[in-house]
């Protein structure tokens, strides 16, 4: 993750811990390049279906929900998430799709 997880260029994921599984815990670190901002992405996973959907709550209680839909030779990934308040909700999706598409572009390139 800390090859990808990021939304632009300006920003890195300096570390990372995963325990994918239902009752386990993720921590990403986020940090502007330039040391301006950073701060902990965190929370645990409520339900992990290999292949079919993954469940999370952050630490500050939204819940997001991520389905792997088979499409063929392909996996559509669908993302739900519960939006803060600080953002709007359009540049919200926006940073989730970043990622996505950061994500994308690493797997295709490595």
């Amino acid at each position: 993750m800390t090859k990808w997880n990021q939304a632009s260029a300006d920003w890195y994921c300096p570390s990372s811990t995963v325990d994918l599984r239902t009752g386990g815990r993720f921590q990403n670190r986020m940090e502007a390049k330039n040391g301006s901002f950073g701060f902990d992405f965190e929370g645990e996973y409520l339900e992990v279906l290999p292949l079919q959907k993954i469940v999370y709550r952050m630490d500050d209680d939204r819940k997001v929900w991520i389905d792997f839909i088979e499409e063929g030779d392909n996996t559509r990934l669908k993302i739900d998430f519960e939006a803060e308040d600080m953002n709007p909700v359009e540049l919200q999706k926006e940073g989730w799709q970043a990622i996505l598409n950061s994500f994308k572009n690493y797997t295709e390139n490595n």
